[in-house]
């Protein structure tokens, strides 16, 4: 049986983060970075933001709920910190939309099944605006089509091959392909003269 977990469609309703250069010290404040395991921090995601500004999206009860973050340039800038991408997805995001997204941010979001792709800003304006006038607009994502359709639109995303292929096999999922070729694993481990009693 295949532990390899692929990922494509991602649907429900969106929430809309406006704002260039949001950086991964505002997604997962710097006091959470010393948790051992990443249990419970999606309850932090962006929480110094919430405590400031009141009408703040992840504070805002309409989009509790929420599967897909709609954002614009360069999102998860600043440090490479992978508890960023792990703080949205345990609050409940599934997928990313934005205009451009760190080069880091991106992998570590691919290491852990989070899909980030990116649309024209007239199309993340769009998605937006959607999404702020009927919080309850469902959107689909889909890393095979490369597209998001919400509102009777349908948009073209961009994704880098590599992600897109590993997402689709589940070859994002590092644990999943040892389990899944584990055999193979063994057969190696076995070969190597430092591994005793494998």
């Amino acid at each position: 049986m295949s532990e390899l977990r692929p990922i494509d469609r991602i649907a429900g309703t969106a929430i809309p983060l406006r704002g260039n250069n949001i950086d991964t010290d505002r997604i997962i404040p710097a006091r959470y970075l010393k948790a051992i395991t990443f249990d419970g921090l999606g309850a932090h995601a962006f929480e110094d933001d919430r405590g400031s500004m009141p009408n703040h999206p992840f504070a805002n009860p309409a989009y509790a709920g929420a599967s897909i973050l709609i954002v614009n340039e360069n999102f998860g800038s600043g440090s490479s910190r992978e508890h960023a991408p792990q703080a949205l997805k345990r609050w409940g995001i599934g997928a990313c939309v934005g205009q451009s997204f760190s080069e880091i941010f991106l992998g570590n979001a691919t290491t852990i099944g989070l899909p980030c792709a990116t649309a024209a800003p007239e199309d993340i304006e769009a998605l937006m605006a959607a999404a702020e006038g009927d919080p309850a607009t469902t959107m689909a994502f889909s890393v095979d089509a490369q597209s998001i359709e919400a509102a009777g639109r349908r948009v073209r995303l961009g994704m880098p091959a590599a992600v897109r292929d590993s997402l689709l096999t589940g070859q994002w999922d590092a644990t999943g392909l040892l389990l899944d070729r584990f055999d193979d694993v063994r057969r190696v481990a076995t070969s190597l003269p430092y591994v005793q009693g494998f």
